[in-house]
């Protein structure tokens, strides 16, 4: 059997044992996500960290612990660690769940898959050529430096924000075909700011 993908241990973040969320209240948190007409899960190559930020805000603002689970194609590190094409890597948001076992990670990814998956397997899902490198950020990260490092990595802020909601509704703003994008698509940028704060201050039922 091939390993398709490996863990990086020296890059992801340690999970705090006994933090999390039951597992069937993890499966109703992807459900309502995967069913929620903000996310243009169809569009599984692009955006994908702006779709992992949306969740990951929307779970902080609903007090649920949560990370980011990063997956890279094996090809794009060099040996000093830089790498090539910055635009083989997928991510998506994760949530903690505590089983008998311990805590597990399990990711929210409707683009990818139709049913909450464990980190690993959910890594190995999107691998297409082995081998890949997975692991797992705080869900406050937004994107990675060019050097791939344990630290720093960039952090949410009001730009990246504004690109999330670009990204939610359909324009990669930081495209130079996206920046114009957005000089003509104000009312649909508005409407999907306002839907998004609606959520943000709402709470899901079975929470």
């Amino acid at each position: 059997m091939i390993l398709k993908t490996l863990f990086a241990q020296s890059l992801s973040e340690d999970i705090r044992s006994g933090l999390g969320i039951k597992k069937q209240d993890a499966e109703q948190l992807f459900l309502f996500f995967k069913n929620c007409s903000l996310f243009r899960w169809s569009d599984a190559n692009n955006d994908c960290e702006d779709r992992a930020n949306a969740i990951c805000i929307l779970l902080d603002e609903w007090k649920i612990p949560n990370y980011k689970g990063w997956v890279f194609s094996g090809y794009v590190f060099k040996k000093t660690g830089y790498l090539k094409n910055l635009w083989k890597y997928h991510v998506a948001a994760a949530i903690p769940v505590i089983e008998d076992t311990g805590t597990a990670v399990y990711i929210i990814d409707p683009a990818t898959t139709n049913e909450l998956m464990e980190v690993e397997e959910w890594a190995a899902n999107v691998t297409d050529n082995p081998h890949s490198y997975y692991f797992i950020k705080p869900g406050k990260v937004y994107i990675f430096p060019k050097k791939i490092a344990k630290e720093p990595w960039y952090e949410r802020n009001n730009r990246n924000y504004n690109w999330t909601i670009h990204g939610l509704s359909g324009i990669n703003g930081v495209s130079s075909i996206g920046k114009a994008q957005l000089a003509f698509n104000k009312k649909k940028l508005l409407k999907t700011k306002q839907l998004f704060n609606e959520l943000r201050k709402s709470k899901t039922s079975f929470l």
